[in-house]
């Protein structure tokens, strides 16, 4: 098969670019989203918790510290070792998938989603009260609820995700074909 002058033959048009390469721009993105995620939680707990909420944008952003033991809106907090569970085992399922990668979007979606289980699930595993049922350092307060950068980067994770999907672009970089 012959492809077009300039046309790439690889899935995804690549330009060359290898598995190797989405796999280091996931990975690459999970670091640096964890590790933000954890450097601002460990900030929260020394400079916020015990303070009054600071006001960045007056009644529509503020940093004010919380220990949530549940989900979205603390929902789900008697379910903390289920929700550490379903992080893990969607830790596992995204590592596993990353090693198909082919597409920036992907790869970028995924390891922001990594980031955001993992940021969530390490305070779960090391904050009190106990292991797999630890309370996520939240301090984002958007006046309607309470997060953290993890949540910042599952919400961003989310939206990249449904539009690769919408728009047709599997993880392989392949194209639905439209019928």
């Amino acid at each position: 098969m012959q492809a077009a002058r300039g046309a790439s033959l690889s899935p995804g048009g690549g330009h060359g670019a290898t598995t190797r390469t989405y796999v280091r721009l996931f990975a690459g993105v999970a670091l640096i989203a964890f590790a933000l995620d954890q450097v601002t939680k460990v900030w929260a707990a020394a400079e916020l918790q015990g303070r009054d909420p600071v006001e960045i944008i007056p009644g529509v952003l503020s940093l004010s510290f919380l220990r949530n033991p549940g989900a979205a809106l603390s929902t789900g907090a008697g379910f903390t070792l289920v929700l550490s569970l379903v992080a893990i085992g969607v830790s596992i399922g995204v590592i596993r998938v990353a090693s198909r990668l082919r597409d920036k979007g992907w790869a970028v979606g995924l390891g922001l989603l990594l980031a955001g289980a993992l940021g969530n699930l390490s305070d779960r595993i090391f904050r009190e009260p106990s292991p797999l049922k630890g309370h996520v350092v939240d301090f984002i307060d958007y006046g309607v609820f309470v997060g953290n950068v993890a949540d910042i980067a599952l919400t961003v994770a989310a939206v990249i995700i449904v539009w690769r999907a919408w728009r047709g672009v599997r993880i392989d970089g392949t194209r639905e074909e439209k019928s």
